[in-house]
C-alpha cells in the first residue's frame, strides 16, 4: 500500500510546502477542531453534568453525615445528660433509703431499750416481791422459833443465865440458816 501511495505522487515530490499541503493541513485543522467541539458538545458536555452531579451527591451525602454526626453528638450529649440525671436520682435514693435504715435502726434501739427496761423494771418487781415474801417467811420463822423458845421457856422453868444461853443458841442457829433469795 505505502509503494501504491508512492507511485501515485509526482516525480521527486516526497514532502512538498506547496498549496496543497496547506489546504491538506487547514482540512485536516478544521476537522480536528469540527470534532474537538463535536466530542465537546457529545461527550465533554455529559461527563461534566455527571461529574457535576456526583460532585453534587457527594456534597450532599457529606452535608447529611455531618448533620447526622450532629444529631448524635446531641443525642450524646442528651445520653450523658440522663444518665447523670439516673445518677443524682439513685444516688438521692440511696440516701433516702440509707436515711431510713439509721432511722429504723434508731427505733428499733430505741424500742429494745424500752423493752429492757420493762424487762428490767419486771424483774427489779419480781426481785422486790420475793425480797417482801422472803421477810414475811423470816418473820414467820422468827415467830416460829419464838415460839418454840417461848414454850421451851414455859416448860422448862430456868434461870436467866440457861434462858440467855438459850437465846444465844437459838439466834446461833437462826444466822447459821440459808434464806431463799
Amino acid at each position: 500500500m505505502l509503494s501504491a501511495a508512492a507511485d501515485a505522487l509526482p516525480d521527486g515530490r516526497v514532502f512538498a510546502l506547496d498549496a496543497q499541503t496547506f489546504v491538506n493541513v487547514a482540512v485536516n485543522l478544521l476537522n480536528v477542531g469540527i470534532l474537538a467541539v463535536v466530542l465537546a458538545k457529545v461527550l465533554y458536555q455529559p461527563v461534566k453534568k455527571f461529574l457535576q452531579k456526583r460532585a453534587d451527591k457527594i456534597q450532599s451525602q457529606i452535608a447529611s453525615a455531618e448533620k447526622e454526626m450532629a444529631d448524635a453528638t446531641d443525642l450524646k450529649h442528651q445520653y450523658e445528660q440522663k444518665l447523670e440525671e439516673i445518677e443524682r436520682e439513685r444516688d438521692d435514693i440511696l440516701a433516702e433509703a440509707r436515711k431510713q435504715a439509721i432511722d429504723t435502726g434508731r427505733r428499733l434501739v430505741s424500742e429494745a431499750k424500752k423493752e429492757a427496761e420493762a424487762i428490767k423494771d419486771r424483774a427489779a418487781a419480781s426481785v422486790e416481791m420475793e425480797w417482801q415474801r422472803a421477810k414475811s417467811d423470816m418473820r414467820a420463822a422468827i415467830i416460829d422459833v419464838s415460839a418454840v423458845m417461848a414454850e421451851k421457856f414455859v416448860t422448862v422453868s430456868i434461870s436467866k443465865d440457861s434462858q440467855d444461853k438459850l437465846f444465844n443458841e437459838t439466834l446461833a442457829d437462826l444466822e447459821g440458816t440459808s434464806w431463799a433469795d
